[in-house]
């Protein structure tokens, strides 16, 4: 019985550790091209502005925002 309470305790410790508020001027380091998971998340930048340029189109690779931080 004490073995239960005591994942129990650690599963809820650790489920209100992963919630946060982000502010507006907290979402640029978020947004850094670091925190993407690719090997080079640079490299794949510059790939996809390449073909974006080519075709002539732009988007749907990934969350798009309007530069105000909202979303």
């Amino acid at each position: 019985m004490k073995l239960i309470k005591y994942i129990l305790l650690i599963l809820i410790i650790g489920l209100c550790l992963g919630c946060t508020t982000v502010e507006p001027w907290e979402r640029e380091g978020l947004s850094s091209p670091i925190m993407i998971f690719d090997k080079n998340p640079i490299e794949k930048g510059i790939k996809i502005h390449h073909i974006e340029f080519r075709e002539g189109s732009a988007g749907a690779t990934g969350s798009q925002s309007g530069g105000c931080g909202c979303g």
